[in-house]
């Protein structure tokens, strides 16, 4: 039974294709066995929907977002600034049920763009406040290639099945949301859209507004940083192989040379920051002002991180840095090492990663723990 509990768990982590350059999976969710309880090492010793609108029925545009035009606005104190008002959810297609879990495609607005998500709802007896939530921010993969049931499959199983609602957005230019993919460092964008989508899922009548996690892979890594020292509406965060360094450090220590997976212009903003502000070492003050490490020390909850040693597309050094510096700040982290895995933690890796964030959400998020 144990060798068959460890093969389902790695086909469906192979099948979640998290890399770069994703795998097409099936639409339905491979069922997984319980997990097992992972060795303890670490660095340190069917719901209430809003129906899909009729033809006469359209969803209420997004006021105007507040800006302030002497601030880049990709700075975090610009991003302050702003209004994320959200949507209502709306279902636009009914999938196959999970095994303990209902599966939806849903929309909602951000800045008057039509942005797409999986949504999955646990079902059962909900509890008295609400279920926990759980916003799930993908890496980067190619825009066109994406799609919001064929990527990640198998964390978004495994957390649904543990009693959470998941909301997997569609950043804007991916699959059917609408609107331009311009890549997540150079404009805000994907943070809005991010912060639209809490939102809305606070709007949810099956969900807790208040328990609310949020899980990022590689580029969702840095969405998720941001969003943590952006809202204080998000309890504890969970960031695997996560982009969290500052922008000096990406600029000087990632992709001197990208790799030809990434679509052209993804690393334009090197360019166009250094030629309009000058180098770091010259304007220090613009490129930590739009670095959310910077602003470690108002994190909304408790972070956890993990990262591979070997991993080939995001250093492993940049997840070190930033427990350093949350720990610095004075704050709650946790950092897990994987000793020779790569950017997508598969096999055993997975296995342990996925049961130590799964443990980490119920203790600060269904638990509702400080």
């Amino acid at each position: 039974m144990k060798t068959l509990i460890s093969c389902l768990l790695i086909l469906a982590c192979l099948l979640s294709a998290c890399a770069a350059t994703p795998q097409p999976v099936p639409a339905n969710n491979t069922s997984l066995a319980p997990l097992a309880q992972p060795p303890t090492e670490s660095r340190t010793p069917v719901p209430s929907l809003t129906p899909e609108p009729s033809p006469t029925q359209t969803q209420t545009p997004t006021p105007a977002i507040t800006k302030t035009p002497t601030l880049f606005p990709l700075t975090i104190a610009a991003l302050r600034q702003r209004t994320y008002p959200g949507s209502d959810l709306v279902v636009e297609q009914t999938l196959d049920p999970g095994i303990n879990y209902n599966r939806y495609i849903v929309s909602y607005l951000s800045e008057d763009l039509k942005i797409y998500a999986l949504l999955t709802v646990p079902r059962g007896q909900k509890p008295a406040t609400g279920w926990p939530v759980i916003i799930f921010n993908h890496g980067y993969i190619p825009p066109a290639a994406y799609t919001p049931t064929g990527n990640y499959v198998a964390h978004v199983d495994i957390l649904s099945r543990a009693g959470y609602i998941v909301l997997k957005p569609d950043y804007r230019g991916h699959w059917k949301s609408q609107g331009v993919a311009n890549g997540g460092y150079e404009t805000p964008d994907y943070m809005v859209d991010d912060l639209n989508a809490l939102a809305s899922i606070k709007r949810f009548p099956d969900a807790d507004p208040n328990r609310i996690g949020m899980f990022g892979h590689s580029m969702g890594g840095h969405v998720t940083l941001g969003a943590m020292v952006i809202s204080k509406d998000i309890k504890a965060g969970v960031i695997w192989a996560g982009v969290v360094a500052s922008y000096p450090d990406l600029l000087d220590k990632w992709y001197s040379t990208p790799p030809a997976t990434l679509s052209p212009g993804a690393m334009s903003w090197r360019k166009t920051f250094v030629s309009e502000f000058g180098l770091p070492a010259d304007n220090p003050n613009f490129w930590a002002s739009i670095s959310p490490i910077t602003y470690v020390a108002d994190l909304s909850g408790p972070l956890q991180l993990h990262h591979g040693t070997k991993d080939t597309e995001v250093p492993y050094q940049f997840s070190v840095e930033l427990d350093d510096a949350v720990k610095a700040a004075g704050k709650t982290v946790e950092f897990y090492t994987y000793p020779g895995a790569d950017h997508n933690l598969l096999n055993a890796d997975f296995t342990n990663a996925i049961y130590r964030t799964i443990k980490f959400f119920d203790q600060y998020v269904k638990g509702g723990n400080p």
